[in-house]
């Protein structure tokens, strides 16, 4: 492994990232997730931080079919419908590079262990970011971002946090990183449904009694469902931990919600609708209602913006 990080997804968290690595000097390419089409430029992205303090940095923007190998770290911060497709691409590219998934969703690094990916893991992403325009981003940090192993054969887990975190965007080592994303899971089937449904920003939880108590059956029905599958998680923590994220991205709009403005594909086939997924092959549908009908309101709104 060298010291390069290629960075797969070129939306606000992959261009937010790449700028706080390369000014802590570290050796950043953004490889675009959805576009393949040779294409090698230089751009100059800001960031606004949540203190107002910009940085700005020239970064490359390149297209997988540029490189014959990838020898460094590969983090994906694409949308994860993407992975099937990036994943068959990226097979003998790689040669056992760490493979580090920054992305909302279950089971979102199945396609990689099905494709012989050695050595995985999975981010739970505790921040918001924002496009302000083409090349300008708003980050902002809501709490240290968890990595954990999904499988690994030659790079350890203390190698690739210490490879990516900084002052402005910290990740910390979790053993416990399926329970995590869990948590994080049912967090996302709340903000990813409710905040497009309502046309509004990820504080309205801690503002509105009456609208968080729709979260609070979402939550309910989604543990009941993650227990029968073995991840304990408690209710009122999971309550909590909304209620956190909302205080700290008041103001800020949700991934799904700037998905539908700007007329992309939403990730709500692997929050809302993996849980009822699960729930359908587990015959407990009927456990996670209000999770289903928000996901296919989301999905008609989606389609109706289109």
């Amino acid at each position: 492994m060298t010291d390069k990080i290629y960075i797969i997804g070129a939306g606000a968290v992959g261009k937010a990232l790449a700028v706080v690595l390369k000014a802590n000097g570290k050796n950043v390419i953004i490889i675009r997730g959805s576009v393949d089409d040779g294409s090698d430029q230089i751009k100059k992205i800001r960031v606004r931080l949540n203190n107002d303090v910009v940085l700005a940095e020239t970064i490359r923007f390149s297209t997988l079919s540029t490189f014959k190998e990838l020898n460094g770290i590969v983090v994906f911060t694409n949308k994860s419908y993407g992975n099937d497709h990036l994943a068959k691409k990226l097979k003998g590219k790689t040669h056992h590079a760490p493979i580090v998934l920054l992305q909302n969703g279950l089971g979102i690094e199945q396609t990689f262990l099905a494709n012989g990916f050695t050595d995985i893991y999975r981010c739970v992403l505790f921040m918001t970011s924002q496009n302000i325009s083409e090349n300008e981003i708003r980050y902002k940090p809501v709490a240290v971002s968890p990595i954990g192993t999904i499988k690994n054969t030659t790079t350890n887990l203390k190698t690739v946090v210490a490879a990516l975190n900084s002052p402005n965007f910290r990740f910390k080592a979790e053993k416990h990183i399926q329970k995590i994303s869990w948590e994080k899971v049912i967090a996302n089937c709340v903000f990813n449904s409710i905040c497009p449904l309502l046309d509004t920003d990820n504080g309205v939880f801690h503002r509105n009694q009456a609208i968080f108590s729709i979260a609070q059956r979402v939550i309910k029905e989604c543990v009941a469902v993650s227990e029968k599958v073995g991840i304990d998680l408690d209710v009122a923590t999971v309550e909590k931990k909304v209620l956190m994220i909302s205080k700290r991205s008041d103001g800020q709009f949700i991934s799904t919600l700037q998905d539908i403005r700007n007329h992309r594909q939403t990730e709500i086939d692997t929050l809302n609708f993996e849980i009822v997924r699960i729930a359908t092959e587990l015959n407990i549908e009927s456990l996670c209602t209000e999770t289903k009908l928000l996901g296919e309101l989301t999905i008609a709104k989606s389609a109706l913006c289109q």
